[in-house]
C-alpha cells in the first residue's frame, strides 16, 4: 500500500474480553466479549461516526484506538505503526498526534486547576525540563486554542466551576486541540450538554476538523448529531461492526435490520 492510499488509523481484527468478577469459588470467572473481531480504516482528514446502542463496544473501542487499553486480539495502526506494540516512551511520544474529548465536561477537568493549566496539560506531559521552563510560549499557544474555541484570554486565568457545560467542553476540545494532533476521538461529546448548546459544540468541532484538517472518530448513540459531523459511518451492536459506509448510504439504504431498527427508533 503506498503512502497516499495508506489510512490514518487501521482497526484490524480487534477482539477485547473482560474478565468479571469471580462468582463461585470452583468455577474459572465468567468472561464478556466486548469488542469481537472489527475492522475499520479511517483516511486522514475523514470523519467517521461509530453509533450503537449502550453496551455495543462504542467506548471500548475508542479507548483501544487511544491505546488507554489494550486488545485482546488484534492491533490498532496508526500511520502503519502498531500503537500497542509501541515502548512506552515511544507511545508517549506518539500520542501528540492522538488526542480525546471525554463525554462528560464536568469529570474531564481537574476542578483544582485553572483553564492555562489545564489546557498546557498535554504539552507539558510530552516536554521536558526545557520546554517547561518556558511559560510564556506555553501560555500564548493556550490563548491561541482557547481563541479557536471561541473563548477568551481572560479566561485561562479562571477555574472550571465558572463555565456553563458548553463552554467546559469547549475547553477540553482546547486541550485536546493544543498537540495539534492529527486524530481526535470524541466520546459522546454532547450527550452531557443542553439541547441549546449541543449544536454550537458539534459546529464547533466540524470548523475545527476544517480549519486544522484533523482526522475525528465520532462516538455517539444519536444518529442526528453522526449524520450532522460524518462522512462515514459504522454501526455498532454487541461488539461487531454489522453495517459501516458513506453516512448517506446507510442512512438512506441500510442493509442491516439491526441499523433499520435504529433510524426507525430515531425517526
Amino acid at each position: 500500500m503506498s503512502a497516499t492510499t495508506q489510512p490514518l488509523v487501521d482497526i484490524q481484527n480487534l477482539s477485547r474480553r473482560f474478565t468479571l468478577p469471580r462468582e463461585h469459588l470452583f468455577k474459572p470467572p465468567p468472561t464478556v466479549d466486548a469488542l469481537k473481531n472489527v475492522s475499520l480504516q479511517v483516511q486522514a482528514g475523514q470523519s467517521l461516526g461509530i453509533v450503537g446502542e449502550s453496551g455495543s463496544g462504542k467506548s471500548t473501542l475508542a479507548r483501544i484506538v487511544m491505546a488507554l487499553d489494550a486488545p485482546t486480539s488484534g492491533q490498532v495502526l496508526f500511520e502503519g505503526t502498531n500503537l500497542h506494540a509501541l515502548p512506552p516512551p515511544e507511545l508517549k511520544a506518539a500520542r501528540k498526534h492522538f488526542q480525546m474529548v471525554f463525554q462528560d465536561p464536568y469529570g474531564s477537568l481537574d476542578p483544582r486547576m485553572k483553564v492555562a493549566s489545564i489546557v498546557a496539560e498535554p504539552l507539558l506531559a510530552l516536554v521536558g525540563v526545557a520546554g517547561r521552563a518556558n511559560e510564556a510560549a506555553r501560555r500564548e499557544r493556550c490563548k491561541e486554542m482557547l481563541q479557536a474555541v471561541g473563548l477568551r484570554e481572560a479566561d485561562l486565568d479562571k477555574y472550571p466551576h465558572e463555565f456553563s457545560g458548553g463552554q467546559r467542553q469547549r475547553i477540553a476540545i482546547a486541550r485536546a486541540l493544543i498537540t495539534r494532533p492529527k486524530l481526535i476521538v470524541a466520546d459522546e461529546p454532547v450527550s452531557a450538554l443542553d439541547v441549546s448548546v449541543q449544536a454550537q459544540v458539534l459546529n464547533l468541532l466540524q470548523a475545527l476538523q476544517r480549519d486544522f484538517g484533523i482526522t475525528l472518530i465520532l462516538i455517539s448513540h444519536d444518529l442526528a448529531v453522526v449524520r450532522h459531523i460524518c462522512e462515514q459511518v459504522a454501526v455498532m451492536k454487541n461488539g461487531e461492526v454489522v453495517e459501516s459506509g458513506h453516512v448517506d448510504a446507510i442512512f438512506e439504504r441500510p442493509q442491516h435490520e439491526y441499523t433499520r431498527a435504529l433510524l426507525a427508533a430515531a425517526a
